[in-house]
């Protein structure tokens, strides 16, 4: 059975209507197939599709990305990877089901998997936490990415979280210091890390995977600081202005890019990912292979300090450096003004405070 978003009420209608003209056998017995009306249909389809997703306001773009048959991070780690060996635990108290993680191969080189998995139904959601990582997640997650970078092996994760588990037993475990442990350990891997936000990036809780040299996102997929539900109620006091608030947030792929907070987009069929699985599935295999063979001759200290000028430069209008393998935090546009640059920049204050001098010398004399 398909699922449809409250804006998708065209599509379904012509959709159903194909469905029916597909099947031979319908309710009023063995009819012959109109195959002249299921073209005009589908090309109708394939109109309304383009028309819907090509204006989708951030908040039908929040509903797409988590979607439920939207594909998830166990489908692309199954069909894109290679002799995949699962590894659990953290080390110190147990498995999160809601990171998968393992090493497996990629065009026949060696690669570490981490994907947030939601579930694709109601049972493996509540297993799988609905993509919330406890602690043990996040440590697990630092625990391997260690491992992989003592092997000269790149990180691959995928991100599709509403956040970190904001449960009770969670912060009595150090909820807190599990993500800021692992942003740290991602920010001083010296092998190449690549994030593909796939659904839902979330809070800290995506963050804490996606701290790497390379951001990724799919087109109708979400990445943000809140919910946009949880943005709404805080600054409205009202849960459902999800419009307002997820437009201020900028939170798609487009304005993410332009901010330049995210480094690609992946593009996805019309009608979004769920819905030609084959054709994302390429999209997202030829962006990793891409992306890996970007940083496949470059030395440990060039792909440490790629990250760390790419993470220092968002918020700069024109950065704050020319190459890559620049330390510097000052920005030549934040140089000392010269003097005549500063008197101009200052002249009304100058202005005052002259006024007020004759104003003294004045009453003195």
């Amino acid at each position: 059975m398909k699922n449809y978003l409250n804006f998708e009420t065209e599509i379904k209608e012509i959709e159903n209507e194909l469905d029916k003209l597909k099947d031979p056998f319908n309710s009023e017995g063995l009819s012959q197939v109109n195959t002249d009306k299921i073209l005009i249909l589908e090309k109708d389809l394939d109109k309304k599709l383009k028309k819907i997703y090509s204006n989708l306001n951030p908040w039908q773009t929040t509903l797409v990305a988590r979607h439920e048959d939207r594909p998830k991070a166990k489908f692309f780690l199954e069909n894109i990877f290679e002799d995949f060996i699962q590894l659990s635990g953290d080390r110190f108290y147990g498995e999160d089901k809601s990171l998968i993680s393992g090493f497996a191969r990629f065009e026949g080189k060696s690669v570490l998997i981490l994907g947030q998995e939601k579930g694709e139904d109601l049972d493996k959601r509540i297993e799988r936490n609905f993509g919330m990582m406890r602690p043990e997640g996040y440590r697990k997650n630092v625990r391997l990415i260690k491992l992989a970078e003592k092997f000269n092996i790149p990180v691959i994760s995928f991100i599709d979280t509403p956040g970190a588990y904001p449960g009770v037993g969670a912060e009595e475990r150090g909820q807190a210091e599990a993500i800021a442990r692992s942003i740290e350990t991602c920010m001083e891997l010296t092998v190449p890390n690549i994030s593909i936000i796939i659904g839902e990036g979330g809070s800290g809780g995506a963050i804490a995977l996606a701290s790497s040299n390379k951001v990724v996102m799919l087109e109708n997929a979400i990445y943000s600081v809140i919910s946009p539900e949880g943005c709404a109620t805080i600054l409205w006091r009202d849960p459902t202005k999800t419009l307002e608030a997820s437009e201020a947030m900028k939170l798609t792929s487009s304005d993410l890019l332009k901010l330049n907070i995210i480094d690609e987009i992946i593009a996805e069929p019309v009608g979004g990912a769920h819905r030609n699985r084959e054709e994302i599935l390429s999209n997202v295999k030829e962006s990793i292979s891409k992306n890996l063979n970007f940083f496949a001759n470059m030395s440990p200290d060039e792909i440490l300090n790629h990250r760390k000028n790419k993470f220092l430069s968002i918020g700069r209008n024109d950065g704050f450096i020319e190459t890559n393998s620049s330390d510097s935090l000052i920005s030549k546009k934040s140089a000392p003004l010269k003097l005549k640059e500063r008197i101009i920049k200052n002249k009304n204050i100058i202005i005052v405070v002259v006024a007020l001098l004759f104003i003294l010398t004045v009453f003195i004399l």
